[in-house]
């Protein structure tokens, strides 16, 4: 189980593609997620949404053929900005 980034491939992580599809960055490097959709965790374009904010998840799988196999995906709640 690991702590990782997770927010739109392409609207954050600068993966190609014209849909909003769900990334996580591993040891600075972004990879697609199959194991869960970006749709699965809430409104995507809402003000916390994975396309308007990089998020914290709790993640367990692995990388096969440069996509990240998901086989457990726990999205943590939003910290609060700093004032």
């Amino acid at each position: 189980m690991q702590v990782v980034e997770a927010s739109c491939g392409q609207c954050r992580l600068g993966l190609p593609g014209k849909s909003c599809d769900l990334a996580v960055r591993l040891n600075g490097q972004a990879y697609f997620v199959d194991g869960t959709s970006i749709d699965a965790h809430g409104d995507a374009h809402a003000k916390d949404g994975f396309c308007q904010a990089i998020r914290q998840a709790q993640v367990q799988g692995e990388i096969v053929d440069n996509r990240f196999k998901a086989t457990y995906f726990r999205l943590l709640p939003a910290t609060a900005p700093a004032k």
